[in-house]
């Protein structure tokens, strides 16, 4: 997930500032649509690179980097006004920090559970459910039916199933839709990346014992450590500097379009750093749920 962006849909994309993007006669050129794809794969690459540290520091020990690395970027490039925020300010902004903090940590033990595809695609339902729930148009509620089509075949439910990383996931993707719904109340209280610099900081100090005791314990090797830092830049730095860029040029409806490639860009990613293969079926629900979302994403700001 990119947290710089609100990818609920059309008209509701934002840069952490509370204001529709406006596409306005802008149009898409090829450094843009190169910038949306190097972001998003970039994002994958990066939790791809995060799954190798987790045999030794687990998924809370690479989201505790993780948040550390978010919050040493959005802190010095927003400077939030911690002194003089005011409670109407600091509430969401809480719980803002609580959703970065456990749907990080949801989302990477689903990937060390699930696999990098299924986890991310699983994930993605929560902005599409935004963008359905959004819309009272019976186009939608199709849109909803399909997706939930698509879940069935992706996962085709029975005794093997993992349900806690099935529930995990889909408990990262109801937490996405908090954070939408935050952020969307946030850029309303406090401009440009504030909030969510605040946010990012607020949760990483609650991953500082994590990262003491791994320490203490000699779990934070070098190595593991590289690898969560790396994390760290691929999954919110390089996001949250190509996403605010490319918003100004892009039209919000092609951005959302290019976010619901994500859960594809995830699963390739996953085959060739992870050795992840999917199955035909597993293949076949992600596409139906990519479409779902492009589909929703490409009508909303008509219904």
């Amino acid at each position: 997930m990119t947290a710089a962006t609100d990818a609920a849909g059309p008209g509701t994309l934002r840069a952490g500032s509370g204001t529709p993007a406006r596409a306005g006669n802008r149009r898409t050129r090829p450094v843009h649509v190169a910038t949306m794809l190097g972001t998003a794969l970039s994002a994958q690459v990066g939790a791809a690179t995060g799954a190798h540290a987790f045999a030794t520091i687990g998924p809370a020990g690479v989201v505790a980097v993780r948040q550390l690395v978010a919050a040493a970027v959005l802190v010095p490039l927003a400077r939030p006004p911690v002194r003089t925020m005011t409670w109407r300010q600091w509430w969401p902004a809480l719980l803002l920090a609580g959703v970065f903090a456990v749907m990080n940590l949801s989302l990477y033990t689903a990937i060390d559970r699930l696999g990098l595809g299924l986890a991310v695609t699983l994930e993605f339902l929560g902005p599409l459910s935004v963008a359905v729930v959004r819309s009272r148009r019976l186009l939608h509620a199709g849109i909803a039916v399909v997706a939930g089509a698509g879940v069935y075949v992706l996962i085709l439910p029975g005794p093997s199933s993992d349900w806690p990383g099935i529930g995990l996931a889909l408990f990262a993707a109801g937490l996405w839709v908090a954070y939408i719904l935050l952020n969307r109340l946030l850029g309303t209280r406090l401009p440009g990346l504030q909030a969510p610099a605040v946010a990012a900081s607020l949760a990483a100090a609650a991953y500082l014992p994590v990262v003491a005791v791994l320490v203490a314990t000699g779990r934070m090797s070098w190595a593991a450590l590289g690898f969560a830092v790396v994390a760290g830049l691929l999954s919110s730095a390089v996001p949250y500097a190509g996403d605010l860029v490319v918003l100004r040029h892009v039209p919000p409806r092609v951005f959302g379009v290019f976010m619901s490639m994500h859960p594809v860009l995830a699963a390739l990613v996953g085959t060739v750093m992870l050795g992840q293969l999917l199955d035909g079926h597993e293949w076949a629900g992600l596409v139906v749920i990519v479409l779902a979302n492009a589909t929703a994403v490409t009508t909303a700001q008509d219904g």
